[in-house]
């Protein structure tokens, strides 16, 4: 579940830019939180519960953020309150206002059909897989040099629609696993924060 708190006051913007801005992609959480495509905001809530910080609902940025410390790094963590296939126009600004020039220190953390189910992959730049989402940032920030954070759901099997499959939530007998990768996925990211990209992939990668 989302934690947003609206915010009375714009928040003043601070001139200490951002180490890496985390996004977790998905559609509006009460339509399709427990839905399969939003496997990337369920990582990236879980980044937030563990350090205990809420979102803030940024409208004009179409976000809800929230920002926390991991040892001496400030992290900024965002879910698009636009549907998936909009979540660059949420992405773009906030890469401008907290001064992110490197889009490696952007992370995207998304759904991916090509993994299996409950296995995780930290990427950097590369191809879109077709993933909606992905192309939207890329149209938005008009490159593909960002990272990816992958999880996996696994394909449809029979003749269910891809789209059918990615808007349905995961089947019960999914769920331990789903659980376990979304909290492998979190510690990624603080791993990542800590020690960098080629560091991460070398430790997650690849392991279930």
């Amino acid at each position: 579940m989302v934690r947003l708190t609206s915010a009375k006051r714009p928040q003043k913007h601070r001139k200490t830019p951002a180490d890496l801005i985390v996004v977790g992609l998905g559609n509006p959480p009460k339509q399709y939180g427990q839905t399969r495509h939003n496997a990337g905001a369920w990582v990236v809530n879980e980044l937030a519960a563990r350090h205990n910080r809420s979102f803030s609902s940024r409208r004009r940025e179409q976000a809800a953020t929230a920002q926390l410390q991991v040892g001496a790094k400030r992290l900024i963590l965002v879910l698009p309150l636009t549907f998936m296939n909009n979540s660059g126009a949420a992405v773009a600004p906030l890469l401008r206002r907290y001064e992110i020039a490197d889009l490696g220190n952007l992370v995207v953390v998304h759904d991916e059909l090509d993994l299996p189910v409950g296995r995780m992959m930290v990427k950097f730049a590369g191809g879109l897989a077709g993933h909606n989402g992905l192309k939207s940032i890329r149209d938005h920030v008009h490159s593909v040099e960002f990272s990816r954070l992958r999880i996996g759901i696994g394909n449809p099997r029979g003749n269910i629609k891809t789209s059918d499959y990615v808007l349905a939530p995961a089947s019960r007998s999914e769920h331990p696993t789903l659980q376990k990768v979304v909290l492998r996925a979190a510690d990624a990211l603080e791993f990542l924060m800590q020690n960098g990209r080629e560091a991460t992939m070398n430790a997650f990668n690849g392991v279930d």
